[in-house]
């Protein structure tokens, strides 16, 4: 049997909260990205707990560049460090955009994938080249700046090295879906990771994304 896992750091009780932080909770019970557990770790510090709420809300779930390109490079990012919290979620968002999990299981092949315009593919080039920290010469940077102005590059840096930073400690915690407010909602879960039971058979299936 298949125990629950204990995460590294404990989750902040919602009553031990601040009015304004079990709000916000309550929003991530409700629309994810993130969703609570993560949240429930930062809570230890309320100063954590809203630089991240807030950075999230300005910069990944609005800002200026279209939501979709932020949501496949934050995918890109969990496959690259194999985030299992963070790469089985989605966003609503993104979801009501177009993106198909056809494009999230082709990330890391995306340059050869027609499962992506060349707009996308270019935004995923340079979350590659953070993620790796590649070398870049003129025409990757002339690639850039045909598909997207400075400020949407900007933007777009500061979301992927957020998550980038983010999901590298997450990944340690042991955190995983359905352990806090799980009787509230499923919101921005992966199909097939819905609920407590379903994540467990998804995760055990052999061709699991990350298993390898």
């Amino acid at each position: 049997m298949n125990m629950p896992t204990k995460p590294r750091i404990s989750y902040i009780a919602l009553d031990d909260m601040s009015t304004e932080m079990q709000s916000e909770m309550e929003r991530c019970a409700r629309e994810g990205t993130p969703r609570p557990e993560s949240s429930a770790v930062r809570a230890h510090v309320p100063e954590c707990f809203w630089f991240f709420a807030n950075s999230w809300n300005d910069i990944f779930r609005n800002g200026i560049l279209d939501h979709e390109i932020k949501e496949l490079c934050r995918l890109y990012v969990s496959r690259s460090v194999i985030c299992e919290f963070c790469g089985n979620q989605r966003s609503l968002k993104g979801q009501a955009a177009g993106i198909e999990e056809a494009q999230v299981d082709e990330l890391m092949n995306f340059e050869k994938s027609d499962k992506y315009n060349d707009q996308q593919k270019a935004a995923l080039a340079y979350a590659e080249a953070i993620v790796w920290r590649s070398d870049t010469d003129d025409a990757f940077w002339n690639r850039m700046h045909k598909h997207f102005t400075e400020a949407e590059l900007v933007e777009l840096g500061c979301a992927t090295g957020l998550t980038l930073g983010q999901q590298s400690w997450l990944r340690l915690l042991n955190i995983d879906h359905h352990q806090v407010m799980a009787d509230l909602s499923s919101a921005s879960m992966a199909p097939g990771y819905e609920t407590g039971e379903a994540l467990k058979k998804s995760k055990a299936a052999s061709d699991y994304w990350a298993k390898g």
